[in-house]
């Protein structure tokens, strides 16, 4: 079956990798484990034999009528594939019909990556973990924290939703066909801290896209270029014992939420919107 670059496919095709990230997602007795991209079917077959059900969301036709043919022959029906843009998969309803919050496993697309680290962090209270396979540069920035050459935006976004654990990395050797970067593996909890650090969720995660809007810009011009008086800017900061030249990097989430509330307290956390994405 030819390979489609437009996809990012780049299939794994080392067993010991496959049953390695099978057992990370952790006890799959009587679970059910939604897949993402499962290619042709090596993690697949792993989690097969550990969980009860396996939902495999596949966007090519192809390989989606391969995998129903591959697992044709499960007298138990653990594998159902779902031929879709796991973009659009609505994890709410697979979640009720299996009656619990669901493990994701995933060996993401490239190109796609970070839509639908999103799109999972706005599904949070169907998820319970996730082990996700991603570029390696992308894994550094997830798990990055404050102070670092790669915590920025997405750091933020996927840390407020719950924990990331890179596990381990896997080169390109371990694909057909190989990639030209490192893989990373690793491993996200969903429990996430809005109501912890006192913020709402929709507000505050356009904040921290507005303070991280320019990332070569401190955070005080980057709250200014959002449309807050530079003296409440000032104040704020002032408040929150932040430098004036710091930037949003140097940042841990809590300080984020600190200036939030206090923004929010005085009417100014309402600020125009920024076009940047995680």
């Amino acid at each position: 079956m030819p390979v489609k670059p437009k996809l990012g496919q780049n299939f794994l095709v080392d067993t010991g990798a496959s049953q390695r990230i099978a057992a990370s997602i952790g006890d799959l007795t009587g679970r059910t484990v939604v897949e993402i991209g499962p290619g042709r079917g090596a993690i697949t077959e792993a989690l097969a034999a550990r969980a009860a059900h396996v939902v495999a969301i596949e966007l090519d036709h192809e390989l989606a009528a391969g995998l129903r043919v591959q697992f044709l022959l499960d007298a138990a029906a653990r594998v159902t594939v779902v031929e879709q843009d796991v973009l659009q998969f609505d994890f709410a309803a697979a979640s009720a019909a299996a009656g619990e919050r669901l493990l994701v496993v995933g060996n993401l697309p490239y190109g796609i990556t970070s839509p639908i680290l999103l799109k999972l962090a706005a599904s949070h209270a169907s998820l319970d973990r996730a082990v996700l396979m991603v570029q390696r540069e992308v894994a550094d920035r997830v798990v990055a924290q404050p102070g670092s050459r790669d915590y920025g935006l997405l750091s933020v976004t996927v840390q407020i939703f719950g924990p990331a654990q890179r596990l381990f990395t896997l080169p390109p050797s371990a694909f057909s066909p190989p990639p030209e970067v490192h893989s990373t593996v690793f491993r996200w909890r969903f429990a996430p801290r809005f109501a912890e650090l006192g913020v709402e969720e929709t507000s505050f995660l356009r904040f921290v896209r507005q303070c991280f809007h320019q990332k070569r810009k401190t955070l005080a011009n980057n709250l200014r270029a959002a449309g807050i008086p530079p003296s409440t800017v000032a104040a704020a900061l002032a408040q929150a014992a932040i430098d004036p030249q710091a930037r949003a990097e140097a940042l841990p989430i809590e300080a984020f939420a600190a200036l939030w509330q206090w923004l929010q307290a005085r009417g100014a956390d309402e600020a125009a919107p920024c076009s940047e994405s995680a």
